[in-house]
Formats: structure tokens, sequence, C-alpha cells
């Protein structure tokens, strides 16, 4: 894939497929530290531990439809060639949660891509879930519940073109404000 947001948009692709009716993501970069992390966390139907254990490997998978699965293994690859790493952590019943990290200033990371438009994008396909997205550097942070959206909204439909326009903007300047970059970056 060729940035972090069309790794994000196939976790949470999971997370629905898992039945999520919440789907919290963090994206936080520490710039002293030179890392950047990114969580998704469900609440979904979870994985036994014999599938959390072999997540990562891409000849397993939970569909039907092929036999193999690639984007967690395709995220924690992008993850190692960044100096990162990815972590799985489930439990049936209770749900999933995929924390993925990188070296920021690593030549072989990931650039974020439009975070702001692929969130329009879940949120508008699936406005039922509850969405959560953080955005924080250790000084910023932003906040977005689509929950609390919705109880803003009263009867306005999350998915009407202008309140999805807002979303959008609010996301990308969420972006700007905390990563600072531009061209969907970090400035590091």
């Amino acid at each position: 894939m060729r940035d972090l947001s069309l790794h994000l948009l196939d976790i949470i692709q999971n997370s629905i497929t898992a039945k999520a009716t919440a789907i919290f993501v963090l994206i936080s970069a520490d710039r002293k530290k030179d890392r950047l992390l990114i969580r998704i966390q469900d609440n979904g139907i979870g994985m036994n531990e014999f599938l959390r254990l072999k997540v990562t490997d891409p000849f397993v998978t939970t569909r039907t439809t092929r036999k193999v699965g690639l984007g967690i293994p395709l995220l924690k690859a992008s993850a190692k060639l960044a100096g990162g790493d990815l972590t799985v952590d489930s439990e049936e019943g209770k749900g999933t949660t995929i924390t993925v990290d990188f070296q920021i200033s690593n030549i072989d990371r990931l650039p974020l891509g439009d975070i702001s438009e692929t969130m329009v994008s879940l949120i508008a396909s699936e406005p039922e879930i509850r969405f959560v997205i953080e955005l924080e550097n250790g000084i910023h942070c932003i906040r977005l519940d689509t929950l609390e959206v919705k109880e803003k909204l009263g009867e306005v439909p999350i998915t009407e073109y202008q309140v999805l326009m807002w979303i959008r903007d609010f996301i990308g300047e969420g972006v700007k404000k905390i990563f600072g970059g531009v061209l969907h970056e970090i400035d590091s």
C-alpha cells in the first residue's frame, strides 16, 4: 500500500467484518522519541488465541472467499521496514486492538496519506458504527467522536454532505495542527 491511511482503511474494514459497533483510532507522534504510533481498537467478535498468534501470517485468514489475508501482514512488514513493529491483542467476544509503530524519520516509513478522506469514507459507508479518532503529539490533541456529533446533529443524519465535509475539514485541520506537515506528512 502506498500510505498509512490505506492500511488504516484495511484494518478498520476487518473490524467492521468482525461486527464491531465501536472503533477507536489513535494516531500519535512523538518527535523527541522519533516514533509514530497507530492504534485501532474495536469491540467486535475478537479472535481466539490460535488466530491471534497467526494473524500476521499471510496464509492465515478467516475469509472463505480466498486463502490469503494480506492486510495485517503487509502493515507489519511496513512497520518492520521503518524500524517499528505491530502487535495484536484480542479476546473472543471482546474485540481486537492492533498497535503499530514506526520510526518517524525512517526513509522507508510510508507517508500518512489522507486520514481525513479515509475516515469520512468509513463514516459515510458505516454511519451506524461509532468512530472515535484521536490525533495527538504530546502537546496538542484533537478528538472526534461520531456519537457526540450525532447527538449535536439531532435529526440531521451524519451522512449529510455538509456534515461529512465538516468532519473531513476538522480531521484535516487536526492533522496539520498535530503533525505540522503538508501533503499529509509528518513534519519531523
